[in-house]
């Protein structure tokens, strides 16, 4: 494990743990042995406790940011997930590739702001109401969502394979599962 793949715990009692995911690291499991590496794993060994499928939502590899995981199932079970409206379903002759499908796949839902232009391009707040697989950067990248690939997207964009995704989680907020209060947690891109 380098440097860069630390995950940093920001806060954690005996329901929930939440941490600031270095981008290049799985958030869970993914197929084959060399995918056994992942942020869920990590989190497992430190707390013995945690119940076998923690997390309650999930980063893509490159993403970095903020992500919760439950310790307990019932905090697993009482998250709350809020919410371009685009349906889009696994393309099994290409994965992970995610494909556009109005009849048969999952809406996802994302509010975004347009937050100005940079040198690099133009900064763009999302905020996911559905928490489908690579839903912000299908649709930021499809030409009925944004048409606008985030800059380092190497399977919906032009980017190499290991360029760095501008993709951050940069906050979280719930309801606690056991004292039902608002939490709130922030984190500021790394770029």
């Amino acid at each position: 494990m380098d440097k860069r793949s630390q995950m940093k715990i920001l806060y954690h009692d005996r329901e929930i743990v939440i941490i600031d995911k270095p981008g290049g690291v799985l958030s869970v499991p993914g197929r084959g042995p060399e995918k056994q590496d992942c942020i869920a794993g990590r989190l497992q060994a430190l707390f013995p406790e945690m119940i076998g499928q923690p997390a309650v939502h999930r980063l893509d590899m490159y993403t970095s940011g903020l992500m919760v995981f439950a310790i307990t199932r019932i905090a697993h079970r009482n998250h709350e997930a809020r919410g371009i409206h685009l349906s889009f379903r696994l393309d099994p002759d290409n994965r992970p590739l995610q494909i556009y499908d109005p009849q048969h796949g999952k809406k996802g839902i994302t509010r975004w702001k347009n937050m100005g232009r940079e040198e690099k391009g133009t900064r763009i707040e999302f905020t996911p109401l559905t928490g489908r697989t690579h839903q912000l950067r299908l649709h930021s990248a499809h030409p009925l969502g944004l048409g606008l690939p985030i800059i380092g997207d190497s399977l919906y964009g032009t980017a190499e394979e290991g360029d760095k995704m501008l993709l951050h989680a940069t906050s979280l907020q719930f309801f606690h599962p056991e004292n039902k209060k608002g939490v709130k947690f922030k984190s500021s891109p790394p770029f």
